[in-house]
């Protein structure tokens, strides 16, 4: 299905998923993780494709790698992420269609930690939302509901009446349980994504009319 099928239902706020979603971060996020990998002596290629969409405690804690400490971890690869963006873009239409919405009908809902969320959004030209939720406002991340769900509480609108934009796997599932409409962005998708959600390849063609006057 195409990004047409949603303009015969608007929607009472829009969540947003960022890095894949709203921004293209993936080669300085591959280039920390992947240094960081390597000193760890894992195999590069099968351990990046898990780091995308889901908190870095998560993605650290389940390696139970011998004498890591996940925490402390975490905060040596934010800081490195926050040194590298290098590259870092909105993704096609992005910009033109975020600043067309009302701010108070639509949040951005990530796995990153603030201070990472806003660097990035500073690097690819796009100002921080009035409403951001992060990985630090939540207790269980992606796929876990939780995120999403808070996204649309502090919008003051029920999940069932919001659409999602999410690219992952893991944001797509929490997406999923949250009971959200979903819109699958496959921009920085390398190979066809077998999903039964429609998907778009970028925000030209969307318009405010999505959001319900």
């Amino acid at each position: 299905m195409s990004e047409n099928n949603f303009f015969c239902r608007t929607f009472g706020a829009l969540l947003f998923d960022m890095d894949g979603t709203i921004i293209n971060s993936i080669a300085a996020a591959e280039r920390v993780w992947s240094a960081w990998a390597t000193r760890h002596g894992l195999d590069v290629a099968s351990f990046l494709p898990t780091i995308h969409g889901v908190r870095a405690i998560e993605t650290i804690t389940a390696l139970q790698l011998p004498g890591v400490d996940p925490k402390a971890e975490v905060h040596a690869l934010v800081l490195a992420e926050i040194e590298d963006v290098e590259g870092i873009e909105a993704i096609e239409g992005a910009k033109a269609f975020l600043a067309s919405l009302p701010p108070d009908r639509w949040a951005i809902v990530t796995s990153s930690p603030r201070e990472l969320a806003l660097r990035r959004l500073e690097a690819a030209g796009l100002p921080p939302p009035p409403a951001l939720v992060t990985g630090e406002d939540v207790e269980h991340g992606k796929p876990a509901p939780d995120c999403f769900l808070l996204g649309a509480k502090r919008l003051g609108q029920k999940i069932e009446d919001c659409l999602v934009f999410e690219d992952a796997p893991a944001g797509i599932q929490a997406a999923e349980a949250a009971g959200a409409a979903l819109v699958v962005v496959t921009t920085t998708h390398n190979h066809p994504l077998d999903t039964r959600h429609p998907t778009i390849k970028g925000y030209g063609k969307l318009t405010s009319a999505l959001l319900r006057s």
